[in-house]
């Protein structure tokens, strides 16, 4: 029985690794951008040539949004309030939701005529299963970074679920975040893993996903393994900001850090929950880089603290005032989602969050509105009092005082 075990997992963990070394290997079939030919019956759309601009933005951020069965509205509606022309979107649609919620994001982002004449979002063409607690949410996190990497120039990597929603415009957002180092990487982590050490550290899971065409859920071994001695393990927030720097050094590392814990990690409950915080937190280069924060306003179950509850009207006055960039989890459609929209992002129905980069009055003179990229505006800023707050917050994360015991112990 144990020779029969160690044989599966050798086998399971030698195609995770394989899988992730794969990942960088320069190729143009794992993404379609929106200006490539999803609908034959429609024409190319011509792409605005950012590079012919002399204005540009402090800041660069890269996203990745993932969601699954059922998720294609929540993911419009979340393009809308977070989009932006000086940022970088990439869609990750779970491979086994309906063919009918992947074709609709495939028509609402090849249609979308802004993301068409920017150029800047794209949907995973070759997507992944991917299954709740199991390690392919970890691989499809990776291969996310991978392609955003070779995509695009940007400072910080941002990974949302279809659930989540900007506190901010990205404006203010830009704005908050200028005068932060871009070697900051924004990481909640945690050395004190209480009871995850039995129910997490010791246990072995396997996700099928990683080897079957048929998705189900991951499933344990009866077999346990002792604690690892060579590092120590975190834990923390799935939900990160990480710097482009350490990005790399997780894709391309010059060390065998990253690759090492990935291997671990691939028979680990809930592994996007520790994977980052341990490779940062075990790497000498870059374990003073951290701020203990994933920068989301998220309220748990209590007990036991493990999931997040849904957000409503009821928590709108504490979310505003954690003057947190972005919250979850949300409800479809949720009312409180318009009070977000109407009073924050300033938004109206169908249009995207206001920004410099598209300030126009409409028709009556008296309102303004973003629907469209005003050229001329592009590298315009137009941020509002909210970036002073997050400004705040962030100044006082990163304060002398603060910072230092925030890093990895």
């Amino acid at each position: 029985m144990d020779i029969k075990f160690l044989i599966i997992s050798s086998i399971l963990t030698s195609t995770f690794f394989l899988f992730f070394f794969v990942l960088y290997i320069p190729t143009k079939t794992l993404t379609t951008p929106i200006t490539s030919n999803f609908f034959p019956q429609n024409p190319p759309i011509q792409t605005f040539n950012i590079s012919n601009t002399n204005k540009t933005y402090p800041i660069t951020f890269a996203y990745l949004i993932s969601g699954s069965k059922g998720d294609s509205m929540k993911i419009k509606r979340l393009m809308k309030a977070l989009y932006h022309p000086g940022n970088y979107y990439l869609i990750h649609m779970d491979h086994g939701a309906p063919k009918k919620d992947q074709r609709d994001l495939f028509e609402y982002v090849s249609n979308e005529g802004v993301f068409g004449e920017v150029g800047n979002v794209w949907i995973v063409k070759k997507s992944n299963f991917v299954t709740y607690k199991g390690p392919t949410m970890l691989s499809t996190t990776l291969h996310g970074m991978a392609i955003l990497l070779r995509a695009c120039q940007w400072d910080w990597f941002i990974n949302l679920s279809a659930s989540d929603y900007p506190l901010v415009t990205q404006d203010d957002l830009i704005q908050g975040f200028s005068g932060v180092p871009k070697d900051i990487n924004f990481i909640h982590h945690n050395s004190h893993l209480g009871w995850k050490f039995n129910k997490r550290g010791k246990p072995i899971f396997i996700d099928p996903a990683l080897y079957s065409k048929k998705k189900s859920e991951i499933w344990q071994v009866t077999k346990q393994r002792t604690l690892p001695t060579a590092f120590k393990l975190y834990t923390g927030s799935a939900w990160t900001m990480l710097s482009r720097s350490f990005v790399e050094y997780c894709i391309i590392g010059w060390e065998n850090l990253p690759r090492t814990l990935l291997l671990y990690y691939t028979n680990f409950v809930s592994s996007p929950e520790g994977y980052f915080q341990t490779v940062i937190c075990n790497s000498k280069h870059f374990k003073n880089t951290t701020a203990n924060s994933d920068l989301h306003y998220i309220t748990w179950d209590n007990p036991p603290k493990q999931h997040p509850k849904s957000l409503t009207l009821k928590d709108y006055k504490k979310m505003v005032s954690s003057n947190r960039p972005f919250a979850r989890k949300f409800k479809k459609n949720d009312s409180v989602l318009d009070k977000i929209d109407r009073e924050i992002l300033r938004r109206n129905h169908g249009q995207f969050s206001y920004g410099g980069w598209c300030s126009s009055l409409s028709q009556s003179g008296k309102h303004r509105s973003c629907h469209g990229l005003e050229i001329e505006n592009y590298g315009v800023l137009k941020p509002s009092l909210a970036s002073k707050k997050l400004k705040s917050m962030l100044s006082n994360i990163l304060s002398f005082k603060n910072f230092n015991k925030q890093q990895c112990r």
